[in-house]
């Protein structure tokens, strides 16, 4: 039960973060597809704006790592505790990163349709698609902190 929920938190972090960024470069690559037909010399700017979602999969992948490590650094001593700490950080960090990552998309395809009509709107465009990135730094961050806190726990939890 315990390693079931342990490697269930890794696992949603992990496939959740990565499925949020393939649908969100999905949505830019289709924006972008849309726009070179008024504007192909733009592309540096497409291209740019569409890598922008990918990062949440990115920090799916440090908190696996992280998580992996805590699992390695707990060993014998990883209990219930620990595992709901590290499932719940997990779910989590794959949840806010497929929402942010979808929602950063749109809001960067939009920017794309916007360059491909003419209007230079790349920096605004960088700038708001900045805001829903926030949330997935959060929530990576809130993950290192419960990874950090996870240690301490398990060993109250068996004294």
């Amino acid at each position: 039960m315990i390693n079931v929920l342990t490697y269930l938190g890794i696992a949603l972090m992990v496939a959740l973060t990565g499925i949020g960024s393939a649908i969100g470069v999905t949505i830019c690559g289709n924006a972008t597809v849309g726009a070179m037909k008024k504007n192909p010399d733009a592309m540096g700017s497409y291209i740019a704006l569409s890598a922008l979602p990918s990062s949440q999969g990115l920090y799916g992948f440090v908190g696996f790592f992280m998580a992996l490590g805590l699992v390695k650094q707990l060993g014998a001593g990883l209990n219930i505790i620990a595992a709901w700490a590290i499932f719940g950080a997990g779910l989590t960090l794959g949840v806010v990163g497929l929402l942010s990552a979808i929602r950063q998309a749109q809001v960067c395809a939009n920017g794309i349709k916007t360059i491909g009509g003419g209007d230079n709107v790349f920096g605004a465009t960088m700038v708001m698609a900045v805001f829903p990135e926030l949330y997935a730094i959060l929530a990576l961050l809130v993950a290192i902190l419960i990874f950090g806190a996870a240690p301490e726990l398990a060993a109250a939890i068996a004294a």
